[in-house]
């Protein structure tokens, strides 16, 4: 089993993290027994957000009774202090747990610092202070945030979006936490579902001092990753040649699916509609050209060109153009 210190947390964690997006969108009994199956099998690292609708209290209800025998992050998308606080207790609740051992600002587009101002970092402070976290983090999607962030001395992790899709300033940012040892956390290791062999994605990442967390919905993903631990794949030349031919395909101007973007003033599921292309091409075409898919596609005729979804990018994605550009891929299969 391949494990990883996270930075000068000295936290050692599994490889294989387990990340609980998914888990908000199945029952509670299958998030538990997915949840608990992955302890069961020696993932000790699982990751959260506030935002993630009840995924806390399907975390806090399979696995309080091995609480001391786990790792916990989650996140807060908290404006001001007094949501902060009401976020750090709803979360402590959710997750039947007197303490977090990660607490994460999630995607600000700033990096918050103590006296800016505006408090989160102070309160961020105290509640370390008072014992209810142990570490704080930060994830971003913005480059420039993430290596002011580690730069600035203030977090011990960055979440950050990671894939063998990674440019060279991306690669130069995991070396950057390496060197001021803060602990990469690694998300989006499948690209939100464009990489769909997980097997090149464990290779690429075992080179470099991450810790992925994988998002997982199905037992049967949970059972590949799972199996990874017994039998680690490797970057070999076939798998080398197969992550060049990928970064020829998808390297460059694509959605990632992050949905920052969202909701849509003109109710068009951006993060869905503006990688449709590839999404046909990847998966099978079928289920994206149901009488559903085409009436989300469809309303991409309504776009009101407000610019709120291209200003919301954090990959600086002319995103109105690439909706445009895969509405009309889309209609030529239709044809």
């Amino acid at each position: 089993m391949v494990t990883i210190r996270l930075g000068r947390t000295n936290l050692i964690v599994n490889k294989n993290g387990f990340g609980a997006l998914p888990v908000q969108r199945v029952t509670m009994e299958e998030a538990g027994y997915l949840l608990r199956k992955a302890y069961s099998n020696g993932i000790n690292y699982f990751d959260t957000a506030r935002s993630y609708t009840d995924s806390e209290e399907k975390m806090g209800n399979a696995l309080s009774d091995v609480r001391e025998k786990i790792i916990i992050s989650t996140k807060t998308h908290a404006k001001t202090v007094e949501e902060f606080w009401q976020h750090l207790r709803t979360s402590l609740s959710l997750l039947q747990t007197d303490y977090i051992d990660i607490y994460q600002f999630h995607n600000p587009d700033y990096v918050p610092r103590p006296g800016d101002g505006i408090g989160l970092y102070d309160a961020m402070l105290e509640a370390k202070k008072q014992g209810f976290i142990r570490f704080i983090g930060i994830t971003n999607h913005r480059l420039h945030v993430a290596e002011e962030a580690v730069l600035s001395g203030l977090y011990d992790t960055l979440q950050f979006p990671f894939s063998y899709l990674a440019s060279e300033k991306e690669e130069a940012l995991v070396r950057l936490c390496e060197e001021k040892d803060v602990g990469f956390i690694c998300m989006k290791a499948l690209a939100g579902g464009l990489i769909t062999h997980s097997d090149v994605a464990y290779a690429y990442l075992n080179q470099f001092p991450v810790a992925p967390i994988w998002g997982v919905q199905r037992e049967n993903e949970l059972d590949e990753f799972l199996s990874y631990q017994v039998n680690p794949p490797v970057m070999n030349e076939e798998r080398k040649a197969f992550v060049e031919a990928e970064r020829a395909e998808l390297v460059g101007e694509f959605c990632r699916g992050c949905g920052y973007c969202m909701p849509c003033p003109a109710g068009i599921e951006i993060n869905n509609c503006a990688r449709m292309s590839l999404l046909l091409r990847r998966s099978p075409a079928a289920g994206h050209l149901t009488p559903e898919g085409q009436a989300k596609m469809k309303k991409i005729e309504g776009c009101i060109n407000c610019g709120k979804c291209k200003a919301a990018c954090p990959y600086g994605l002319d995103t109105p153009n690439l909706l445009k550009k895969n509405y009309e891929d889309y209609l030529t299969f239709l044809k």
